[in-house]
């Protein structure tokens, strides 16, 4: 059995980009019935960002809303949030006394991040990639399926591992190894870049339909006349609609598109009908979630407990190395 682990920040409710490149294909991996998942909410790592505790207990609601509106199996897999397992944060410290500096400053995406900070970078956001090694390294893992952006700090966490099993000459660790998928394209925000909440050109599918038609409108799109002809490969709801669209749809929107007289609001709603359409189980369960804190709550306490087993096997051989024991 391979043993996956995915972890999404409680950084704001998951958007579109956040379910298709993330939280749908985690859950296709998780029901294959030689894995066993590890899905964790980091609502540790979104303190380097958010400060006010009651928004980021809501975000984490419904991050974990979201996962279980999308089918996740809480009885196949373990799901938690990381701020409930303490040894996340003692197994973070442990490693960092085993992290060279060097190798956190040249962390690509603690420079980016760092370059578009309007204040001063605290701390956390610089052992970002140490926390991030104790989520993996406390459960064993062995895939972690991540972007092309977070493949160096993966390979972070295989230095910083391995520099602990040659200290105490012994496999203490397993080595993960990153699973990017090149087949899941970059999802496009309603401007045309990557959709991001640091952007603010998110789909948020959870919205009320009156307040989700209204982000749909916001699409960019070019200044062709309703008349003329129009290139679908150039244009944003087009992108987004060939994402969720079955081939036939597909095909269909691209003909209109091409032949003229077919305006981008037809296509805006289009697309607006299908996020309905094919999200309306989702949007159901979601609501019930979060409107039901304690069935919400009972799943996250029973995924703690069985992370909790796990992660303190792990602490308990990490501390006979380290003589804490």
């Amino acid at each position: 059995m391979s043993r996956i682990l995915t972890g999404i920040q409680s950084s704001g409710r998951p958007h579109l980009g956040n379910i298709l490149g993330a939280i749908k294909p985690a859950i296709e991996l998780s029901k294959q019935a030689d894995n066993e998942s590890f899905l964790f909410i980091a609502d540790l790592h979104s303190l380097t960002t958010i400060k006010d505790g009651p928004t980021r207990r809501e975000f984490t609601r419904a991050v974990a809303a979201t996962w279980l509106a999308f089918g996740l199996d809480t009885q196949k897999n373990t799901f938690w949030r990381q701020s409930r397992v303490a040894e996340h944060t003692e197994l973070a410290w442990h490693l960092s006394c085993f992290t060279p500096i060097p190798m956190l400053n040249n962390a690509t995406s603690f420079k980016e991040k760092s370059e578009r900070s309007s204040g001063p970078v605290n701390t956390g956001l610089f052992v970002y990639p140490v926390l991030q090694a104790a989520d993996i390294l406390l459960y064993d893992a062995e895939i972690i399926p991540v972007g092309k952006d977070q493949r160096q700090h993966i390979e972070m966490t295989r230095d910083i591992a391995s520099a602990f099993n040659r200290q105490y000459e012994e496999d203490v660790f397993v080595l993960p190894e990153a699973r990017i998928d090149d087949r899941l394209m970059t999802i496009p925000g309603i401007d045309g870049a990557k959709m991001s909440k640091s952007y603010n050109n998110y789909i948020d599918i959870f919205l009320p339909e009156n307040e989700l038609w209204k982000v749909i409108k916001k699409i960019k799109s070019d200044s062709t006349p309703l008349e003329e002809p129009k290139n679908p490969d150039t244009d944003i709801t087009f992108q987004l609609y060939s994402l969720l669209a079955s081939n036939e749809q597909v095909q269909e929107m691209r003909r209109l598109y091409e032949g003229g007289n077919y305006g981008y609001g037809t296509a805006k709603k289009a697309f607006y009908e299908l996020l309905l359409a094919q999200f309306a189980t989702e949007r159901e369960r979601y609501t019930y979630y979060m409107t039901n804190p304690n069935a919400l709550e009972a799943e996250l306490q029973a995924g703690e407990a069985k992370a909790r087993i796990i992660a303190g096997r792990t602490i308990a051989r990490v501390r006979e190395k380290l003589g804490f024991n």
